[in-house]
């Protein structure tokens, strides 16, 4: 039999899987995108910092890879850069979840802005040295602006609607290792 806390980790993952898969579909809709209309925010972007502060063993490397390798594919992009710079930006969150357990919502708010924001100019400089074409740079930070506000939506959400909350000290998983 499978105990809970596995249970638990796995249906999160699944979950993770199908939030993913879904606003992906939205975002393949032509819900009034017009010439000229603002970008909305990155949602999955959201998700997987909000997820990885909450309970990085919920999401781990692979499973984000291969989520964002397939948006990357889906939506045209260059595949793998994003995907890359999502499992950095992730994996540099992971490595301060004990750091920001101890903190308050306002700094971790403002340490996923600084990575979105490192992100984008990452992005946009690896296009630059290819020469690639690119939108223009205010409408990137437009889409990053609304990424930065959306995100204590998404993790409002997260912790009341999925009960994903951030580890109490000394706790455990389910293999006894401290998390």
């Amino acid at each position: 039999m499978v105990d809970g806390a596995t249970r638990s980790v796995w249906l999160h993952r699944a979950l993770f899987v199908a939030i993913a898969l879904a606003l992906l579909f939205l975002r393949l809709l032509p819900l009034g995108s017009m010439a000229g209309d603002l970008p909305g925010p990155d949602i999955l972007l959201c998700l997987i910092f909000a997820w990885t502060m909450r309970r990085p063993d919920y999401l781990p490397a692979v499973l984000i890879g291969a989520v964002v390798l397939l948006e990357d594919l889906i939506l045209m992009r260059p595949p793998g850069l994003w995907a890359a710079l999502v499992i950095i930006a992730s994996e540099f969150v992971r490595a301060r979840v004990a750091l920001t357990r101890e903190l308050n919502f306002g700094v971790e708010w403002l340490l996923v802005a600084g990575m979105m924001l490192g992100m984008l100019v990452a992005y946009r400089l690896v296009f630059a040295m290819v020469l690639l074409p690119q939108s223009g740079f205010g409408f990137a930070m437009v889409q990053v602006i609304w990424s930065i506000v959306c995100y204590p939506v998404v993790v409002g959400l997260s912790r009341y609607v999925l009960d994903l909350h951030k580890p109490a000290m000394g706790e455990v998983d389910a293999y006894g290792r401290r998390m």
